[in-house]
């Protein structure tokens, strides 16, 4: 294979203590070599080992790539007149999904697989080099599972969410909307997603329903997620420590008992501001999880109705701004925390042995990313070694 010096970078973030200054790791004046798809040394760049190639960074700071951990991406239509309606002063329900549900049907694979790959490369040009994706947006057991095998073509990160709501065709019967998500649906929908979800919530389903729903797909080999404590207080949270959840998602709502179940687990706690940016809702406290002692990741939660951004810089603004995080934490909590939410320790930091997924900034530190918001600051992007932008 050939490997390739990136030399001359200003600021470099790790992710590893050990390697540099900090929990993120910082080598000033730094080098990274790639071989293939993997990192195969980082250090001071007037100890770099030679390469096939070189590129010069220019002074810029050097990133892992983000890990956007929670995003619905295989969808049609948008819900700009829902958005607009709730920004002239109407309240968020999770009952704006049945509008998605409804065009997504009606949409080919085609379709489906264009909207959901203009979406990859305008998140790519934000940096992020791995996504999860969810169904949900179809609600029958052909529809859920077209929605994973595309979205299967696509990232290694699929999530089964036959529960994001009820059907609108089991309105009148909630119970055998359970039964055919845990069962039929279930079946069809395993083979082409490693997790499993649900939205516990009002509106949506309870705990009771929640748990058969989680403890069905873990049954079929996937691994439970939650969408939990978004809306309202309610029993997400402590139900997917105890069944092992990968993360619990949104985290707006929590109680003691709450914050102190997640810092007392693996369970990760993922933010999504760009959710409560888009509802004009209550921001999580991200400084009360992380001084518990709790593990955060930041998503976009990018969906056509809630959290319309693919914008992972945005969100670290956000994170910043309104959730009392510092731009290290927001950082972190962006590459190394989703990668922690997705069990993945491949990706998230730039060490020996780690995918070659790194973001140049055009900027000398990333806390530019915080500082100058709404820029577009990524100059370059290698995804599995490959420049992609």
């Amino acid at each position: 294979m050939t490997t390739t010096l990136v030399t001359n970078i200003g600021s470099l973030v790790t992710n590893d203590p050990a390697l540099g200054e900090g929990p993120l790791g910082l080598v000033e004046d730094a080098a990274v070599v790639m071989d293939g798809d993997r990192v195969t040394w980082v250090g001071p760049a007037a100890k770099a080992p030679a390469a096939d190639a070189a590129y010069d960074a220019g002074g810029r700071a050097l990133i892992p790539g983000f890990v956007d951990s929670h995003s619905h991406l295989v969808f049609a239509g948008d819900r700009t007149q829902e958005f607009n309606a709730r920004m002239s002063g109407r309240s968020y329900t999770a009952g704006g999904i049945r509008t998605t549900v409804a065009a997504t049907r009606s949409a080919t694979d085609a379709q489906l697989e264009a909207n959901l790959v203009r979406h990859l490369h305008e998140a790519r040009r934000q940096g992020t080099t791995t996504f999860e994706t969810k169904s949900g947006y179809g609600l029958t057991v052909e529809d859920e599972a077209r929605a994973l095998r595309i979205a299967a073509a696509h990232t290694d990160e699929v999530t089964y969410l036959g529960a994001h709501i009820v059907s609108p065709d089991y309105a009148e019967d909630p119970a055998a909307y359970v039964d055919l998500v845990t069962g039929e649906m279930l079946t069809a929908c395993a083979p082409y997603a490693r997790w499993v979800d649900v939205f516990c919530e009002k509106g949506a389903f309870d705990g009771d329903q929640a748990r058969a729903i989680l403890t069905a797909g873990k049954a079929a080999g996937l691994i439970p997620r939650i969408h939990a404590n978004q809306l309202s207080f309610g029993p997400g949270v402590q139900l997917g420590v105890e069944l092992g959840a990968a993360s619990a998602d949104h985290c707006t709502h929590l109680t003691d008992a709450d914050v102190d179940a997640l810092a007392n687990s693996e369970t990760v706690a993922t933010l999504l501001p760009g959710a409560e940016f888009s509802t004009r809702a209550q921001w999580p406290d991200a400084r009360r999880l992380l001084d518990a002692g709790a593990t955060v990741a930041l998503s976009t939660d990018c969906n056509p109705g809630s959290s319309y951004t693919s914008s992972m810089p945005f969100c670290i603004a956000l994170a910043v701004r309104d959730m009392g995080m510092t731009p290290d934490e927001a950082l972190w909590s962006a590459t190394a925390g989703g990668a922690r939410a997705l069990r993945r320790t491949d990706i998230g930091a730039l060490t020996p042995g780690a995918r070659a997924d790194l973001v140049l900034l055009d900027a000398p530190s990333h806390v530019h990313l915080a500082y100058r918001p709404g820029v577009p600051l990524v100059h370059a992007v290698w995804q599995r070694g490959e420049r992609v932008v």
